[in-house]
């Protein structure tokens, strides 16, 4: 037999529930709701500056797509569940092609390039913590919940 406390074990502690990890879904409520509210900024920006139409259909699809997924581990953390660590990895796979397309498209201007590639990478670094964070984290912990 094991030695491992179980659910059920008696003997288990405080101490041993203490050392789960927890993630404060509060906090990361934010970090997802900040992704989602720059994938606003990028679908709202060609028609901000000027801009081919490749750059109005790139940034209009992904900049969606963003919002999409970063709002939805928006609503998962907002129900005190972990976020989709697959959600949050394909927001950072299109962060990634923020940064890179005004290289690979002709956006119109270079205003409009600098605000992509920069957004871009906002995106995938504020996506790449929420995917790791909800990746090591055991259980999701509200702050109000706390003593």
């Amino acid at each position: 037999m094991s030695n491992t406390p179980t659910d059920t074990d008696p003997n288990r502690t405080a101490t041993a529930d203490r050392a789960r990890n927890t993630l404060n879904t509060d906090v990361m409520q934010w970090v997802s709701a900040l992704a989602a509210l720059v994938g606003l900024y990028v679908v709202a920006s060609p028609f901000i500056f000027d801009a081919t139409e490749a750059a109005i259909w790139n940034d209009t699809l992904v900049g969606t797509g963003v919002f999409l997924l970063a709002g939805y581990n928006f609503v998962r953390l907002s129900r005190d569940r972990l976020a989709s660590v697959g959600v949050a990895s394909l927001t950072v796979l299109l962060g990634l092609w923020l940064l890179v397309s005004p290289a690979v498209i002709e956006m119109g201007s270079s205003t409009l390039a600098t605000g992509t590639a920069l957004s871009g990478l906002v995106i995938a670094a504020l996506s790449a913590y929420n995917a790791y964070a909800n990746n090591r984290a055991d259980t999701p912990e509200r702050a109000a919940t706390r003593a």
